[in-house]
């Protein structure tokens, strides 16, 4: 018989199970095209996407900003006299509160945040005010946003951001049906608003500012407040940051740098070194670890500018790559918007997500040269562990969000569940590692086998053990065990009438078994 006979041969049995991949002549490996297009929709549609989603893109974000902090700070470090991994060891401690901080904020539930937004809101505004006490502030490059506790330094403004975002989705979720009326919209929304705002620009501190404005902006927007009042705000914002921008001279020369390329002394010299960076990167990077500008050229680039040395390093596609993460976060933060229920997440998932995105997106621009020089780093990636901690808490705020989400705690705890099935699922023993079992192991398993043969014979015996008697006649006549010798059996053409039986009368007058043939 030849292959093509065999393939036309018709099976015995038609019965195919749907999930066995059916290969044929046209798709040697199945219908795979189909089954993945099927997967990836069903997986998009999983109520739990959001969740899932945020600690894959999270985990990868700070995974590469772990690499590339150590990769970019190693050089500085070692000519400071320090381990090559001292940056590491740094950025990975704040790593780890920043994971205790994440799992603690993904426990609590979001009326817990709703109720203690104003405290929050509270604790904020009074750490910002910190940088102003004299011997406790320090001013960096001009700015005074940061706070010196021993060894430590830390800046307040980034804990700011986040209780900034709970307390404007607590404030506009109570105020919703009323924000069409100037008065209520005003307070205490503008008063809040303009404190957090202020303490900073105190600081001197125009990127911070510029982030906090969208952070505002985005949960503004949301919210539902009517567009006039919103383009009067945005219109007061732009004359307050053009206001900032002309009575600052270090701030104007980086504008004119920026707009005419003319550049005295060095102070172009770190957004020159950052496109030298990038475009000695190419396509696929000079190396992990073999950046050049890392060797003292390029200024901050573990912070501000470390988009510059992913670049270099990993070259067009580790940008695009970590650009393809922040768009991936911010369809799940979208997608989150549009799937909660209630006003208050929904708000504060948007200041959150205004604040994160054009965070990095503006640093991203600014490395670019498709912005002038504004100090902010990249959430989750540069150097940095006020940034990354509130950065991780603000993931941990969404994650306790995503939970609430129609159906994904259903899905999440189905899940779970099948995974702690599979886990208890334990394979049989070897016949050689049963031999070198204990002796209490292998009575157990003697015990065990014996009783499944005690219950293996008794379901024989029982399928064996004959079938009462019924009261309807058999349908084969006896032996002719008592005819007598002389009587010749002769064979006879039975109808379907006198094949079944004889009757109880023939065998109570004791006549012979022997069927006669009857006329129907």
């Amino acid at each position: 018989m030849t292959m093509e006979e065999t393939r036309r041969e018709p099976r015995g049995d038609a019965r195919r199970s749907a999930g066995v991949v059916r290969p044929d002549e046209e798709h040697p490996l199945g219908n795979i095209s189909g089954r993945v297009r099927d997967g990836v929709g069903t997986w998009l549609k999983s109520p739990a996407l959001d969740f899932y989603g945020l600690i894959v893109v999270g985990a990868l974000l700070i995974s590469v900003g772990l690499v590339m902090v150590l990769s970019s700070s190693s050089v500085g470090n070692i000519s400071r006299g320090d381990s090559g991994f001292a940056g590491l060891l740094r950025q990975g401690t704040f790593a780890g509160m920043g994971l205790v901080a994440l799992v603690i904020a993904a426990l609590m539930p979001p009326g817990f945040y709703r109720k203690a937004a104003w405290i929050l809101f509270g604790i904020g505004l009074l750490l910002q005010c910190l940088v102003h006490v004299p011997g406790l502030g320090v001013e960096v490059y001009g700015n005074r946003n940061w706070i010196q506790i021993g060894s430590q330094r830390l800046q307040p403004s980034e804990f700011l951001k986040l209780a900034l975002a709970v307390w404007l989705g607590a404030v506009l979720a109570m105020k919703r049906p009323l924000l069409h009326k100037p008065l209520h919209l005003a307070i205490p929304l503008v008063p809040g608003a303009a404190a957090a705002l202020g303490l900073v620009v105190l600081g001197h501190d125009l990127g911070t500012t510029l982030v906090m404005a969208m952070l505002v902006a985005g949960a503004v927007w949301v919210a539902g407040v009517p567009r006039r009042w919103f383009m009067a705000a945005g219109v007061v914002g732009v004359i307050g940051v053009v206001a900032l921008t002309i009575t600052s001279g270090n701030r104007m020369a980086r504008i004119n740098n920026w707009l005419h390329g003319t550049c005295p002394g060095d102070s172009c010299l770190q957004s020159e070194q950052g496109l030298m960076g990038l475009a000695e990167g190419g396509w696929w990077g000079v190396g992990l670890g073999q950046s050049r500008q890392k060797w003292g050229r390029l200024p901050a680039a573990e912070d501000d500018y470390i988009f510059a040395i992913i670049g270099e390093e990993l070259g067009l596609i580790g940008t695009l790559g970590v650009l393809l993460l922040f768009t991936v976060l911010a369809l799940l933060m979208f997608r989150m918007i549009t799937r909660l229920d209630d006003h208050f997440m929904q708000i504060t998932v948007a200041g959150i997500s205004a604040w994160l995105l054009g965070q990095a997106f503006v640093n991203m621009m600014v490395v670019t040269g498709l912005l002038p020089v504004i100090g902010v780093p990249l959430p989750f990636i540069s150097s940095g562990g006020s940034a990354l901690l509130a950065s991780m808490t603000a993931l941990g705020v969404l994650l306790s969000f995503a939970r609430r989400e129609p159906g994904a705690a259903e899905a999440i705890g189905a899940r779970l569940s099948s995974v702690r099935r599979s886990i208890s699922v334990l394979p049989a023993p070897r016949e050689g590692a049963a031999a070198g079992a204990p002796a209490s192991a292998r009575s157990t398993a003697r015990g065990a086998r014996k009783a499944a043969k005690r219950a293996a014979q008794a379901k024989g015996a029982t399928a064996a053990k004959p079938a009462p008697r019924s009261s309807t006649p058999p349908r084969e006549a006896p032996t002719t065990k008592r005819s007598t010798p002389t009587m010749r059996s002769t064979p006879t053409t039975r109808s379907s009438s006198t094949k079944r039986s004889t009757t109880p009368r023939s065998r109570r007058s004791g006549r012979g078994s022997a069927p006669s043939s009857r006329k129907s």
